[in-house]
């Protein structure tokens, strides 16, 4: 993650409802780097997501990817307090070696939820 402090690169993804917001980071995996990653997804996120104002935070892993995914109420400012704070930014170092590139955002462009029973079409930038 350290490669996405330096570019600087985020994104408002609003829902249908507008009142939570997603943000997705990619990062693509050097060989042999998962179980390393799999081991650093275990300890858990070096911030406390809900001190942040988040309302959802989760990190999915395939064999050549992982994927950071922050959803709250102007979830763009909490993940660049994160980025901005040196202490929580020195904790992604160990990233670092395992990620291959600059990690990327997704953009949304689905979302559907039974629980507001309405279809969110994110034409974000």
């Amino acid at each position: 993650m350290p490669a996405l402090a330096e570019n600087r690169m985020l994104v408002v993804i609003p829902n249908a409802g507008g009142a939570v917001n997603r943000l997705l980071i990619t990062a693509r995996l050097r060989n042999d780097s998962h179980a390393q990653a799999e081991a650093l997804l275990r300890a858990g996120p070096p911030f406390d997501p809900e001190e942040l104002g988040l309302e959802s935070h989760a990190a999915y892993l395939t064999a050549g990817e992982v994927i950071f995914v922050f959803e709250g109420p102007e979830v763009e400012w909490a993940v660049n307090d994160v980025i901005d704070d040196p202490v929580v930014a020195s904790a992604f170092a160990p990233w670092a070696p395992l990620i291959e590139g600059t990690p990327r955002l997704a953009h949304e462009r689905f979302y559907w939820s039974r629980a507001g029973e309405k279809l969110g079409v994110g034409l974000g930038a």
